[in-house]
């Protein structure tokens, strides 16, 4: 009798202490729970083995990503009633421990062991990151995690971004916009309120597929070093300056933030950068920033931000993203990072969240991912085109529901006259 799906179905609500709010399929063609509702597919055993073994986020992310788990129906619909049994309950190893003194949990765990079959741990899906001991941050460290993350191949970068190559929040006029007149928009909008002026100096760190050095020396006349830590993406970049006729402005360079050593520079541009820098290193971040720039010169740092906890201490990087995406990356609420600017010197003169625009953007690069998905496998295997599927689509609930947001921070190095260069009703740039 085919009956997994029901049997699954009970011993997870058992486990959960909660209804499971989507279907389940399982390997033996059963079918159990709410109907209509969208249907998490589990296509064999193995994917009940790695829950046992790995239970939670990362268990669940590495079933997706070997293709043991699916989902039919509407992704987002899916993800964001899994949130709450998954993301939200925060449980860690001592809560699990807590919980396993449950008769009621502990039976239910062996009667998954049971269903899965011999309980020895699947091997994690090649597309994880392999774990080096030593410290975070290092230069070697974070170049390993920008490859990781960078280096998938700028064909595939091509199909989720489109025409515009712009890795980061775009600036939305308008739901029925463009992605590629919204990113347009972000990169005017940064160089307006750097007040950009022709034959100025502007550093662009992490400079991307250089879209931003581009629009800036094209738009605005200035000289730009672009720098970043991927070979893929400088490569990219300096073709693309070349095919412009925009080498006279713009400079590519394989070089990390800590080693510039030609400033100062009028201004300053880091969009989507510091969410590598992690939080020991950041006030680093800030002071060598703080240095390349000319007294009088102003910093936008672009940045995805949490929302603070009550104890920091107990805050934990996002098993998934630290695993699959972003190795090594870490968030912090957008208080600390102002603070930090503060204490090596700037001047913060304006913050500006954008929260609801990413969840704009991951949604197009997400249609694009899909509308190109026989060739995104293709270029890069499945296993890496499903973490790129699950991670975009996720974050695009977390910052519509507000669990992450994204601010720009306009930072002046104010110099001793206390002039900072700034007008009297800054918010002129719209």
């Amino acid at each position: 009798m085919a009956d997994a799906a029901l049997r699954l179905q009970g011993l997870l609500e058992q486990l959960l202490g909660t209804p499971l709010p989507v279907r389940i399929r399982a390997w033996d063609g059963s079918q159990a729970g709410p109907p209509g509702a969208p249907t998490l597919v589990v296509r064999n055993r193995r994917a009940v083995r790695r829950l046992l073994w790995k239970p939670g986020e990362l268990g669940l992310a590495r079933a997706w990503v070997a293709g043991d788990l699916d989902i039919e129906g509407d992704l987002y619909t899916a993800l964001d009633r899994l949130s709450g049994l998954v993301w939200e309950r925060g449980e860690d190893a001592r809560g699990l421990l807590e919980a396993l003194r449950d008769p009621e949990v502990r039976a239910a765990v062996r009667g998954l062991v049971r269903l899965g079959g011999l309980p020895l741990p699947p091997a994690p899906p090649p597309e994880e990151v392999r774990r080096y001991r030593g410290h975070l941050h290092t230069k070697r460290t974070d170049r390993r995690a920008i490859s990781h993350h960078y280096d998938v191949g700028n064909d595939f970068y091509e199909i989720v971004l489109g025409p515009s190559m712009v890795y980061s929040c775009a600036y939305w006029p308008g739901q029925d916009s463009t992605l590629e007149a919204a990113q347009h928009d972000k990169l005017d909008l940064i160089c307006r309120k750097l007040d950009l002026k022709p034959g100025q100096r502007l550093l662009d760190v992490g400079c991307g597929w250089g879209s931003m050095a581009m629009h800036a020396a094209r738009a605005y006349g200035v000289r730009v070093a672009g720098i970043t830590l991927s070979q893929e993406q400088a490569a990219y970049a300096r073709k693309r300056v070349a095919d412009e006729g925009l080498t006279d402005k713009v400079e590519i360079r394989v070089q990390d933030y800590r080693d510039v050593d030609d400033g100062p520079f009028d201004a300053i541009s880091s969009i989507g950068m510091a969410e590598h820098v992690g939080a020991e290193r950041y006030l680093e971040y800030a002071d060598v920033l703080h240095r390349l720039l000319k007294p009088g010169g102003r910093l936008l740092n672009h940045q995805i931000g949490r929302r603070p906890q009550r104890d920091e201490s107990s805050y934990r990087v996002d098993e998934f993203i630290d695993s699959y995406v972003f190795p090594d990356g870490e968030l912090q609420p957008i208080g600390i990072t102002v603070s930090q600017l503060e204490r090596a010197g700037f001047e913060v003169r304006d913050v500006e969240s954008i929260r609801e625009h990413y969840g704009l953007t991951l949604r197009r690069w997400v249609a694009n991912l899909e509308a190109g998905w026989d060739r995104a496998v293709k270029l890069t295997g499945p296993g890496r085109a499903r973490v790129w599927l699950l991670y975009m689509a996720a974050c695009a609930l977390a910052f519509e529901r507000n669990r992450i947001g994204v601010n720009q921070v306009l930072a002046v190095r104010t110099p001793e006259s206390g002039d900072s260069g700034m007008p009297l009703r800054s918010r002129t740039w719209g």
